[in-house]
C-alpha cells in the first residue's frame, strides 16, 4: 500500500465549477455523480467541463481513502457532448455496470465502482428531483447488492408480523449467511468479498416470490419474509436457495470455487408478542445449520 498524503489528513470533496459550455441535457450544473456504497454514502458531488478524478491521494477531486483504490484510480471528462469515464491504470480496476472498462461513456443511471465504494451518474434537467428520489431509495436498498437493506427489513418484518397476528395468517421468516466467508474476505480480500455478495443475490433474487421480501440484513447475512407461507413451506424455499447457492457457478479472482449457505427457518407462534421474537428463533435456527455442519437448513 502506498503511503498516504501528508497535506490532507481528512476526506476533501472539491466541487468542479461550472464551464462556458452548456450543451441540452448534458451540461455542467445538469450531471453529477452520487456515492451510493462506501464512505460518505449519499454525498453529490456536481461535474462540470474540466477533467474530474478519483483516487486514494487527497489531491484528487474525489478522494477515497480505500486500500483497494489506487492513488489516481479514474478520470471522468466533459467532450462537449458526453461525460466519458476512463480508469488511469489503476491496480484493481475500474467498473461501469460491474463491467470492468477502460473507457467508456457514461448515461444517466450508471453506475461506476472503484475498489469497494459504487458512484452513480446521474445527469439531467431535474437533477434535483433525481437526487432527493436517490436519496429516498438509499433509505431502503442496500447499495452493493441492491436488496433491501436492515432499515427497511425490520420495518416490513414490523408491518407483516402485525398483520400475521391480526389476521391469523401464516409468516415464516428465513435467515441465511455465507458459509467460510471471512475465509474468503481474508484469502482474496474485502472486493472479491463483495462481488461473491453481488452474484449470490443475483442467482437467488429472481427464484422468489414478488410478494417475499429479500435483505441484506448485516455484512454477509440476509433474511427473507416469506408472507403468508407455514414453516414447511419456507423450510422448502431455503432449500430451494440452498441449492441455487450450491449449484451456481460462483467466481472468486475469475476461478470458480465452491459456496453453501446455512439457513434457519422460523415461524410467527401464537405466543409470540414482538417480532424480534420471529427473528431470534429464525437466527438461532441458522446457528443450528452452521453447528449441524453447514450447507443445511434448520428449523
Amino acid at each position: 500500500m502506498a503511503p498516504r498524503d501528508r497535506d490532507s489528513e481528512r476526506t476533501r470533496v472539491t466541487k468542479i465549477q461550472p464551464g462556458p459550455s452548456s450543451p441540452k441535457g448534458a451540461g455542467p450544473g445538469e450531471a453529477c455523480i452520487i456515492v451510493i456504497y462506501g464512505p460518505e454514502l449519499g454525498k453529490r458531488v456536481a461535474l462540470g467541463t474540466a477533467s474530474f478524478e478519483m483516487g486514494r491521494s487527497s489531491k484528487n477531486d474525489l478522494f477515497i481513502d480505500q486500500e483497494s483504490i489506487s492513488r489516481h484510480h479514474a478520470r471522468i471528462t466533459f467532450d462537449g457532448a458526453h461525460y466519458w469515464v476512463a480508469d488511469l491504470g489503476s491496480t484493481n480496476g475500474t467498473f461501469v455496470n460491474d463491467e470492468v472498462i477502460r473507457e467508456q461513456r457514461l448515461r444517466d443511471g450508471d453506475q461506476v465502482r472503484v475498489g469497494r465504494s459504487i458512484l452513480k451518474f446521474m445527469t439531467g434537467e431535474n437533477i434535483e428531483m433525481h437526487y432527493h428520489e436517490e436519496i429516498y431509495r438509499l433509505m431502503t436498498v442496500d447499495g452493493l447488492t441492491q436488496v433491501y437493506n436492515r432499515r427497511y427489513f425490520n420495518e416490513a418484518l414490523d408491518r407483516e408480523f402485525n398483520r400475521a397476528k391480526r389476521y391469523a395468517r401464516a409468516l415464516s421468516l428465513i435467515a441465511f449467511d455465507i458459509d467460510h466467508f471471512k475465509h474468503v474476505n481474508d484469502t482474496h480480500g474485502h472486493l472479491a468479498g463483495d462481488n461473491l455478495l453481488r452474484q449470490i443475490v443475483a442467482a437467488v433474487r429472481p427464484r422468489l416470490r414478488r410478494e417475499d421480501i429479500f435483505a441484506r440484513t448485516g455484512g454477509e447475512e440476509f433474511g427473507i419474509l416469506v408472507p403468508e407461507v407455514p414453516l414447511d413451506g419456507a423450510m422448502a424455499t431455503a432449500d430451494k436457495v440452498r441449492r441455487i447457492v450450491e449449484n451456481t457457478p460462483l467466481k472468486v479472482d475469475q476461478q470458480v470455487v465452491p459456496v453453501t449457505i446455512s439457513l434457519g427457518c422460523a415461524m410467527v407462534s401464537e405466543a409470540d408478542t414482538t417480532p424480534e421474537e420471529l427473528y431470534k428463533r429464525a437466527d438461532e435456527r441458522l446457528y443450528e445449520a452452521k453447528q449441524g455442519g453447514r450447507n443445511r437448513v434448520a428449523g
